[in-house]
């Protein structure tokens, strides 16, 4: 089991990136909240990780705290929702949103993430209930599960568009839509980060 990873960000590419490990570069899958608070490239960067085994792939996921990787572990633990779907979902809305629509029983919010109907999202929210109380009882206080950014928003590229567009489908979007929400709410001045952000905001 790998629990966690410190090492040096090599490689960035929604919702992809690779740590180096002593010269060992560890691919690793994170949701979108987590993977904007990674550090630049070429610097130090600390994620706790889940090891999925499958038949056909090894595969690691990676979270800012440990916190965020408990949910993840809760959410591939309810019926109908495995790994893919889970990041999808912590992609869509942080650890802090997410808690709010179980606590306010909201399916409307959940039924917007690609991949969640509307059977799969009232599962979540039994399923869910007294999984996040227990966790968060453990946390201490529901305010941890907010995240708190550090990054520093890249220079706008003329990639900002593609970039967007590339991380909705890896989500599970469908390109029409990915385009469309892009579109909506695109302007000049964004780069990569705050247009992925404005347009899942967009869809929910």
């Amino acid at each position: 089991m790998i629990g966690r990873l410190t090492g040096t960000v090599v490689e960035k590419q929604a919702p992809d990136v690779v740590i180096d490990v002593n010269g060992v570069g560890y691919e690793v899958q994170m949701p979108l909240t987590c993977f904007y608070e990674l550090p630049e490239l070429n610097q130090q960067a600390l994620i706790y990780t889940h090891f999925v085994v499958r038949e056909d792939a090894q595969l690691l996921y990676g979270f800012i705290s440990k916190q965020e990787r408990s949910l993840f572990r809760m959410l591939i633990k309810a019926n109908g929702v495995g790994p893919k779907l889970a990041l999808t979902i912590l992609s869509g809305m942080t650890a802090a949103e997410f808690v709010t629509c179980v606590e306010r029983d909201d399916i409307a919010t959940l039924v917007k993430l690609p991949g969640v109907g509307k059977k799969t999202a009232e599962r979540l929210l039994v399923e869910m209930r007294d999984k996040l109380k227990t966790l968060m009882d453990a946390a201490g206080a529901a305010g941890e599960f907010q995240l708190q950014s550090n990054f520093t928003p890249a220079p706008v590229v003329n990639t900002a568009e593609e970039d967007a567009i590339a991380a909705l489908l890896a989500l599970g979007y469908k390109p029409a839509q990915a385009s469309r929400a892009v579109s909506a709410v695109i302007s000049p001045e964004m780069d990569s980060e705050t247009l992925i952000k404005a347009a899942l905001k967009s869809m929910l």
